[in-house]
């Protein structure tokens, strides 16, 4: 039994157990909104790196944010796309890739909302040292870092689970992460113990530096009208962000470990995939309405696109 239990190449994913006619209504939705996903994100992307008014560092960090967004939801929505319309499977290797994708996808998020807090801090509790602080060559290592510590986190997370037996194929939710191919495992890898406790530390330092430092901002702003008026103006949006997506990884996480089997599939579905669902649309609405600069060069975008649109009718009519 122990030589073949660690032979499994192909897991069966769950959470699919729908009728032909829902999985192509859900296939639509699902595609509809990737598609919304993208647009949203790729317009904000776009609008950052064209226009060098916002090559600033509170703007690169976005741009940052909502291109780890795309990299996130490309380890989910093409492969349950795939899965609506053929048998809910993933092979051994594909799991371990989207695992690391999403994991290493959702750690960055912190990183990079790490360094927006940090931003605002500087911004407006340290303003006359702002831009001695906040350094072109320092923001390029901020950013390089946000990157690449998630990525070698997960990566020694997902190379600790390779080579262990696995006494079972099922994984019982709609994608594939670590945690779930452990729980398959004859045995928990003691590497892979070590690492996860040591990455969950890790991250929980991210979240008391960006508690303390809004207690802080909020500390300063009391005192200050202006300060007030750039907390409402940059940091809300961010404190928006923050709570959404902190909530729906948290929900996940702490659905995966300690839920109930009771909930319809529906619900657990929801609740495992919110943090893909919601933030990365979230996100680049809410920072492209709020922050000035960027809601004018998208309206200024926008309206330049329907005056071309109206002159070019316009000539068409004439000739």
């Amino acid at each position: 039994m122990m030589d073949n239990v660690s032979e499994v190449t192909v897991f069966t994913l769950s959470g699919l157990n729908y009728t032909v006619e829902h999985r192509l209504t859900l296939f639509s939705l699902t595609l509809l909104w990737y598609l919304l996903i993208l647009l949203v994100n790729v317009a904000l992307i776009v609008t950052i790196i064209q226009d060098k008014n916002l090559h600033e560092p509170m703007y690169i960090f976005l741009c940052n944010l909502c291109i780890n967004g795309l990299y996130g939801t490309a380890g989910f929505y093409p492969k349950f796309l795939l899965d609506l319309l053929s048998p809910h499977v993933i092979s051994y290797a594909a799991c371990l890739l989207q695992g690391f994708v999403i994991h290493s996808s959702a750690c960055s998020d912190f990183s990079i909302l790490a360094l927006m807090a940090y931003d605002r801090y500087v911004a407006i509790c340290q303003p006359l040292v702002y831009h001695l602080v906040m350094t072109k060559q320092r923001i390029t290592i901020f950013v390089f870092f946000s990157w690449l510590l998630p990525l070698y986190c997960m990566l020694m997370n997902t190379v600790s689970i390779l080579g262990s037996k696995l006494c079972g194929s099922h994984i019982n939710k709609l994608y594939c992460v670590n945690w779930m191919v452990i729980q398959i495992a004859c045995s928990v890898p003691k590497a892979n113990s070590i690492i996860a406790y040591f990455n969950i530390m890790f991250y929980f330092g991210h979240a008391v530096f960006i508690v303390w430092s809004y207690v802080y901002l909020i500390k300063t702003c009391l005192i200050s009208k202006e300060n007030r008026g750039k907390f409402l103006q940059t940091c809300v949006p961010h404190l928006i962000s923050l709570g959404t997506y902190s909530f729906a990884v948290l929900l996940d996480l702490m659905y995966m470990r300690f839920g109930s089997s009771d909930l319809s599939q529906s619900l657990q579905n929801f609740m495992s995939i919110e943090f893909l669902l919601i933030p990365p649309i979230m996100n680049p609405l809410i920072y492209g309405f709020k922050l000035t600069k960027i809601r004018n060069k998208i309206l200024s975008g926008t309206t330049g696109i329907e005056l071309r649109a109206f002159w070019l009718g316009d000539d068409l009519t004439n000739s």
